[in-house]
């Protein structure tokens, strides 16, 4: 579990809800941890785009449903996957995107991971599962709420239409044991649990993720998730 750490600069994040009440909330939450603050606030996914290139965010917290610009399309714009403008970010680039969702707009989920968000949140969510995905993100590490993610992440493989989907073969550059890591990062695992799963130290497991990152192409562990879900590598349940 990743927690607050005083020696940091606070991690900057950004909140797109065309709710204000749902905005307030969250800043509430966030303003009142150490180690984050909330340095913009806008009411849909155009206004973000815009904001985020003067207000330099870590960690966006992005709707789905929002008048002008959806959460889809916004994402795109600021993960620098579409074709909008890419904002200021860390480390000169865009920021992490966690896409605020419920269950029934699923579909329009996996579709903002595919663009380029790091993961999502149930709306929900209570507000320590909440700050723990900032961090989670934050640091690198994609994939949210293991159990939520994997059950929604299984659901989605079976509803994304076939042309939509990856082949096999994209898998054939992965060795045995990167499919090994893959299938345990899919199932939820972190890098300590898989290390002592496969019983080799935990350096030894980021760099089969690191590996599995570059040769799939793909920017985090969540889109690892992802294809490994589509590929058949991870079937839903198992």
């Amino acid at each position: 579990m990743i927690t607050p750490t005083d020696s940091a600069a606070p991690i900057r994040v950004a909140l797109v809800d065309d709710q204000q009440l749902v905005r307030a909330g969250f800043a509430l939450v966030i303003d009142s941890q150490p180690d984050m603050e909330v340095v913009l606030e806008a009411g849909d996914g155009a206004q973000a785009v815009r904001l985020l290139g003067d207000h330099p965010a870590d960690v966006v917290l992005m709707d789905v449903r929002m008048p002008n610009m959806d959460g889809l399309a916004a994402t795109a714009a600021i993960a620098g996957d579409g074709a909008g403008p890419r904002p200021a970010g860390p480390a000169g680039g865009g920021p992490r995107v966690i896409i605020l969702t419920t269950f029934d707009v699923d579909e329009y989920v996996l579709r903002a991971i595919k663009a380029g968000a790091s993961g999502f949140l149930l709306k929900d969510a209570p507000p320590e599962e909440m700050l723990g995905a900032i961090r989670t993100v934050h640091a690198g590490d994609a994939v949210i709420a293991p159990s939520s993610t994997r059950r929604l992440l299984g659901h989605l493989a079976q509803v994304l239409p076939e042309t939509e989907k990856a082949p096999p073969a994209v898998l054939d550059a992965l060795t045995e044991r990167e499919r090994e890591v893959l299938v345990l990062i899919a199932r939820g695992r972190s890098n300590t649990e898989i290390a002592g799963e496969l019983y080799v130290a935990e350096a030894t497991v980021k760099t089969h993720v690191g590996r599995i990152l570059a040769k799939l192409g793909v920017r985090d562990r969540v889109q690892a998730v992802v294809l490994a879900y589509e590929t058949g590598l991870v079937t839903p349940g198992v």
